[in-house]
């Protein structure tokens, strides 16, 4: 299956906002969410501020709620147009994000320094649709984290949707039933791999019009994606489960040895 993340969030970048009911009420969830949680787990003597490393930033989504909490914040994704677009979203906000385009898979050479804590949300990491570019990834995660500094992943729960192969999602209907958001997923014939539809659809001056971009993710086992890690030296493995972090989706933690 093709590697098309860097088509799909190009395509999203001016409208990634519209999958969110209030985008900006979501920034800010999230980052105090992430400053609540990754504290709570916080090993490093000086407590801030803390340096971290968004790798999988789109347009901000994490990366600006969390530098609102005395975190110094470095932010990289694949997509230019995602980075142009977080840096307009940071200056509207009044904040201060360090911004880069990178790959998982080339963090080491784009971005110079470690950080106390490297984080990936919303199901980025699986996007590495082969075991060899999760094991790169996962080198160039291991190596942009100072020792003993936090990893912190989040992925859906794919040991759950692999029970049945979910087909779609539900329609999420807003603004006073003018916009609809859902996904269609269409599952390759054998194995753990899915394109996912994205679908925004908008009335507009009385006429409705559909925005349909569309990627290739891996459905990641929780125990695959740990090993992946151990492979590249990560150890203190922590599942976080949605009924008892409050987030979304299942998070992983673990540490550089």
């Amino acid at each position: 299956m093709k590697d098309t993340s860097l088509d799909f969030y190009e395509g999203l970048a001016d409208t990634y906002h519209l999958i969110f009911k209030d985008w900006y009420e979501a920034v800010q969830w999230q980052g105090d969410f992430f400053n609540r949680f990754i504290r709570s787990l916080h090993e490093v003597e000086h407590e801030d501020p803390i340096h971290l490393l968004d790798a999988s930033c789109g347009i901000g989504t994490q990366a600006l709620g969390i530098a609102q909490h005395n975190f110094t914040v470095t932010a990289t994704d694949l997509s230019p147009k995602s980075i142009e677009r977080a840096k307009q979203e940071a200056d509207k906000l009044g904040v201060h994000v360090h911004f880069g385009v990178a790959d998982f898979r080339s963090l080491e050479q784009d971005i110079p320094g470690q950080f106390d804590v490297v984080l990936s949300a919303d199901n980025a990491i699986p996007h590495l649709l082969s075991d060899e570019d999760l094991r790169e990834a996962s080198r160039n995660l291991y190596a942009k984290l100072r020792s003993n500094g936090l990893l912190v992943l989040s992925i859906r729960d794919y040991d759950e949707i692999l029970q049945n192969r979910q087909r779609a999602t539900l329609p999420r209907v807003m603004d006073e039933g003018k916009r609809i958001v859902f996904q269609v997923w269409d599952w390759a014939e054998a194995g753990h791999h899915y394109i996912t539809n994205q679908f925004i659809v908008q009335e507009i001056d009385g006429a409705w019009k559909t925005q349909v971009n569309s990627t290739s993710y891996r459905a990641l086992l929780r125990s695959e994606l740990s090993t992946k890690l151990e492979e590249a030296g990560f150890t203190d493995f922590m599942w976080h489960m949605p009924s008892e972090s409050g987030f979304y989706q299942p998070i992983l933690t673990a540490r550089k040895s």
